[in-house]
């Protein structure tokens, strides 16, 4: 049950290797999922990136540990590829993906 919410919400509830998070689905929103090295600025370099494409964020959630960060962005519009490959090349990244 744990690994459906992680791929269908990002739920990392219970997990020891990433920050708990608990979030519920966001009805008419795409869900970014952003993990990294947990190091100052990433929050701001995704949000930048986000207004360069005029996308209006719902909702976001920072969660840290000491070495990881884990951020979900839920915004209200599409997006194309470049948004994308942006924010998968900010330099901490560990990991990024579209949960829906």
């Amino acid at each position: 049950n744990k690994i459906i919410q992680y791929i269908n919400t990002g739920s990392t509830s219970g997990s020891v290797n990433f920050p708990n998070v608990q979030l519920a689905a966001v009805k008419d929103a795409h869900r970014l999922l952003h993990i990294h090295h947990n190091v100052p600025n990433v929050l701001a370099q995704i949000d930048q990136i986000l207004g360069r494409y005029n996308i209006n964020i719902l909702g976001q959630y920072l969660k840290t540990n000491e070495q990881i960060g884990y951020v979900i962005t839920d915004v209200d519009q599409a997006y194309g590829q470049e948004l994308l490959d942006e924010l998968k090349q900010i330099e901490p990244t560990i990991w990024f993906r579209v949960l829906y």
